[in-house]
Order: C-alpha cells, then sequence, then structure tokens
C-alpha cells in the first residue's frame, strides 16, 4: 500500500496526535510550574466523558483490532466474552472500588494496598505493575502493530515498533497524563470511525445479515458456548476464570485504573467506568464480527483466500486477517484512515502504560524510598522512566512471535499475573480481617505460581501443560484465597484509624452514598448496564 493519498493521510495524523499532545504538555507545565500531580493525575480536574474515552482507548489496542479479527474468522463470536465481561467489572469498578481510591487521595493503586494493609504490599503491587504494563500493554501491542503496518507496507517489523515508540513517547514524556488522556479522547473517536468504515463494507459486500447466516457455521454466530468447543472459551471457563483477570485489569491494574484517579470527584470517576463499559459493547460488533464476516466473504467466493499472507507451515496465516481486508476491500484513502485507527489504537495503549509505568516509579518506590524528593525531581524521574521502558518493552516485543493467536496469548500472561492481585484486593474491600502478612504473601507466593504456570505453558510441548488459560486463572485464584485467609486467621490485621474506612461493612454499604439527581444517578446507569449485557447475552446464547 504505496499510494501517496493513503501515506498523506497517515502522516498528518502522525503529525496532528503528537503536536497535540506536546501542547498540551507544554501548556500544563507552564500554570503548574512541573506539579507531580498534574504530571500524573491531570490535576484530579477529569470529568467523565473524557475518563470513559480514555479507559477504552487505554485498553482497546492493535491487539483487539489485529487479535479479534484473526478470532472472528476462526471461532466467530465467541472471543467477543473478553469485551462483553469486561462490562460487568467496570460496575464492580464503580460500586465497590472507586470510592475508596477517591476517598483515599491514591495517586496509585499501590498506595492504596499500603493505606490497606502495609508498605511491604505496596512494594510488591508497585513491581508487579510496572512488569504487567512493559510485557503485556506495551509489548503485545507493538508486536500487533508491527505486523499490521509490516503487512500493509513492507516495513521491517523492528523499525516499525521503533518509530511507533518514539512518536508516543515523546508527548507521553513531555506531557504526562493531561496530554495522554487528551489524546487518547481523540484517538477514540478515530479508532471507532476507522472499524465502522470497514464493519460497513464487509456488511455491504457480504449482502446483509442473512447472507453472513448462511455461509458460516450456527455455532459461530454465538457466544455462550458448551464444554468442548474448538474456541477453548466453554461458559463455565468464561464465568468462572474471566472475572479473576478482569477485576485484575479493570479493577487493580495502575494502567487501567490511573484516568480513574485523576477524576474531578466521586461521582465523575464512577460515571466514567459505567460510562466505558456502554463503549465496550461496541468492539464484539466493530472488530470480532467483521473477522467473522470475512471468513463469510472467504466462504462465498467474494474474497479469495490467497490474497491472505502464508504462515511457516504453508497454510494461510490468520494472524494477517485485519490486513488482508484492509488490502483487499477498501478503496485508497479509506486504506490511510483505516491505518490512522490502526495508529491510533496502539499509541492510545501505549501512552497510557508509559505515563502509568512512569508514576509507580517516581511515587512507589522513588517518593516511597526518599520522601524529600521535590516534585521536579519526580517528573524527571518519571520521563526518564518511561524512556528505558520504551527500549525494554520494544526488545520484548520482537520475542512474541511464537504465539500462534496473538489475544490467546496476552490472555494467557495476563491469567498468570492476576490471580494474586485479585485476590489481595478483592478480600481486602470486602472481608475487614484481611491481613497485610497474609497479603504479601499471598502476592509473592501467588506471582511465584503464577510464573512456575507461566513455564509449563511456554515449554508446553515438552512438559504436557495443557489446562485452559482462563481455568488456570481461576485454580490460580482460589489457592491465593485460600493463602490469604489461612495467614488472616493466623496474623491478624490490626487495622488503623485509615485502614478500617477501607472495607465495606457489607456489599449495601457501597450504592448509599447520593449520586447524581434521575438517571444520573450512578445506581441508575450501573442497572441499566448490567441489564443490556444480559440481554446481549440472551440475544446471541
Amino acid at each position: 500500500m504505496n499510494n501517496a493519498i493513503d501515506l498523506v493521510i497517515i502522516a498528518t495524523y502522525l503529525a496532528l496526535i503528537v503536536s497535540l499532545g506536546v501542547w498540551v504538555g507544554v501548556r500544563g507545565r507552564r500554570g503548574s510550574h512541573d506539579s507531580a500531580r498534574n504530571y500524573f493525575l491531570a490535576s484530579g480536574k477529569l470529568r467523565w466523558p473524557v475518563i470513559g474515552l480514555a479507559l477504552f482507548s487505554t485498553n482497546i489496542s492493535t491487539i483487539h483490532l489485529v487479535a479479534f479479527a484473526q478470532e472472528g474468522f476462526v471461532n466467530g463470536l465467541a472471543y467477543g466474552n473478553f469485551e462483553w465481561m469486561a462490562a460487568f467489572t467496570l460496575i464492580i469498578l464503580s460500586l465497590f472500588f472507586v470510592p475508596f481510591y477517591i476517598r483515599a487521595k491514591v495517586t496509585t493503586l499501590p498506595d492504596f494496598l499500603e493505606k490497606r494493609y502495609n508498605g511491604t504490599c505496596r512494594d510488591m503491587l508497585a513491581v508487579i505493575s510496572v512488569f504487567s504494563a512493559v510485557f503485556i500493554h506495551i509489548g503485545f501491542s507493538l508486536y500487533t502493530g508491527g505486523i499490521v503496518l509490516n503487512g500493509m507496507f513492507g516495513i521491517p517489523l523492528p523499525i516499525s515498533i521503533i518509530a511507533i515508540c518514539g512518536l508516543v513517547g515523546l508527548y507521553t514524556v513531555l506531557g504526562g497524563l493531561s496530554s495522554v488522556v487528551i489524546t487518547e479522547a481523540i484517538e477514540t473517536v478515530v479508532l471507532l470511525v476507522g472499524a465502522v468504515i470497514i464493519t460497513v463494507i464487509c456488511f455491504v459486500k457480504l449482502g446483509g445479515w442473512q447472507e453472513l447466516v448462511d455461509h458460516v457455521e450456527p455455532v459461530k454466530l454465538t457466544i455462550i458456548r458448551p464444554h468442548g468447543d474448538s474456541s477453548g472459551l466453554p461458559w463455565y471457563a468464561v464465568l468462572l476464570g474471566y472475572p479473576v483477570i478482569g477485576i485484575w485489569y479493570w479493577c487493580a491494574d495502575q494502567t487501567i485504573v490511573q484516568r480513574v484517579l485523576g477524576a474531578k470527584d466521586e461521582n465523575h470517576a464512577r460515571i466514567g467506568p459505567l460510562f466505558a463499559g456502554f463503549v465496550k459493547i461496541l468492539p464484539v460488533l466493530l472488530f470480532v464480527l467483521p473477522g467473522l464476516m470475512c471468513y463469510a466473504l472467504v466462504q462465498n467466493g467474494t474474497l479469495d483466500i490467497a490474497g491472505m499472507a502464508v504462515g511457516d507451515d504453508g497454510k494461510p496465516d490468520t494472524q494477517d486477517t485485519y490486513a488482508f481486508m484492509i488490502r483487499e476491500l477498501l478503496p485508497t484513502g479509506v486504506k490511510g484512515v483505516i491505518t490512522a485507527a490502526l495508529l491510533a489504537a496502539l499509541m492510545g495503549t501505549v501512552a497510557g502504560a508509559l505515563n502509568s509505568v512512569s508514576t509507580l516509579v517516581s511515587y512507589d518506590l522513588v517518593k516511597r524510598w526518599r520522601p524529600a524528593t521535590d516534585e521536579r525531581t519526580l517528573v524527571r524521574v518519571g520521563r526518564m522512566t518511561a524512556l528505558f521502558t520504551v527500549v525494554l518493552a520494544v526488545v520484548w516485543s520482537l520475542q512474541l512471535g511464537r504465539y500462534e493467536s496473538i489475544f490467546q496469548g496476552v490472555s494467557a500472561l495476563i491469567c498468570y499475573v492476576a490471580p494474586p492481585i485479585t485476590a489481595v484486593f478483592l478480600w481486602g474491600v470486602f472481608w475487614k480481617r484481611a491481613s497485610g502478612t497474609a497479603a504479601a504473601v499471598t502476592l509473592s507466593l501467588g506471582s511465584a505460581l503464577g510464573f512456575t504456570v507461566f513455564l509449563l505453558d511456554w515449554f508446553k510441548e515438552s512438559t504436557g501443560w495443557n489446562v485452559p488459560f482462563l481455568m488456570a486463572a481461576f485454580y490460580l485464584f482460589v489457592i491465593c484465597s485460600v493463602i490469604l485467609a489461612v495467614v488472616s486467621l493466623i496474623v491478624p490485621h490490626r487495622h488503623t484509624q485509615e485502614s478500617a474506612k477501607l472495607v465495606w461493612a457489607n456489599p449495601l454499604e457501597a450504592v448509599s452514598t447520593p449520586g447524581w439527581p434521575g438517571l444520573a444517578d450512578y445506581r441508575v446507569i450501573a442497572a441499566l448496564l448490567f441489564v443490556t449485557m444480559l440481554a446481549l447475552y440472551w440475544f446471541f446464547r
């Protein structure tokens, strides 16, 4: 795709978004004198629409665009569970975690763990969070972005990864969270516009919904799958395993939750995630469904599978599905818009993760061990951390070619990281007896167990490991919960006046705080989102 029009569109987009990010950052610095709170939390002025769009943009990356198209082509709507189940965990974030985060006035989630448990838990979570941001959020995003750009432009994978990292790093390092959330909000709009375009074109080329039904296996149009389904996502694995990774990802991961921590007030912090929950309905229709429609277009002869890239095994490489649709279906000019959407997704995720890593290192490592560090120094450390993270993420992303399915690869890694963190956060806000010693033991032993399972899975050809990753997450969570409960009973927690306020006496207490009047009440919006998701699951069952 060496068309000059497409290249101009892409170059224009890159120039505009980077310039905007730099301008927002420089403008913010003039008014705040390099305030650390402004750099890391946008001075606590974020409103619910920006929070919701930023949550969505940070979450959605080229992993979703590329991997969901691949999964749609191979498995139909099954992997849409990862999007629609997210709405339920965003409700949990809004109702049960946000109030404590805002009332405790924390800058980072490790900071929250220190207030609820102890400093050891804070240090451990900071290290784990940095690890997950680099190796999950940034690494996989860069790899999938490189795959698409290589397939469309022929640019070598290392060069495309380094170029994107350089551009994102420029405005993230200079501007902090203010630059990130503003550019993320714009990138979300671009991303959705691009996704709508390719979805509509696929639908028109196919000739309507009935044509899709006629040319795909019926099971591919369902999202709830039985035991033994080829997708590897039976209903019970989703029901038991997804909440484990979902609560970590949406409620306890710094990269995601940092957008909420910068909220103007508690109501904005509650409504933002709920708004993101409604937006999360779209990816199944805009990212997964196009892959399934591409499969139908191949089946009815509109597209020739020979146009898809060939893998090492001599068969069509389904990782090329999204780029295949762009090459075969889109006219000149529109290809450039879609590529801009891909870059928007990639840049949004990488920028958000970079800012979160900077915040974690500055506040939870440097500031913790050197309390006298001034704000200018914290910001400088944050910028240096972002630069180092970029280099490390580039090196890691070049090692990810071994995964047959990108989304299954990143999901498996999350399943081995999430269980101990989910256990510590979940029981921490609902069980008053959960102790700091137990939380520290759970984080250390749980992480060691997760790493062991990761190695068993990584070398599964030798070890024979064949436990589905979502079920592995559930089993690990159960083990971590038992560890936390047993150690808590042996070594009880001594609550401080502050920590006692960070545990719900009962779940209903979480929704007792008045919200905005009428339909704007967070409880009304949460109930509406819950019912909407149940209806969608019923329709696509």
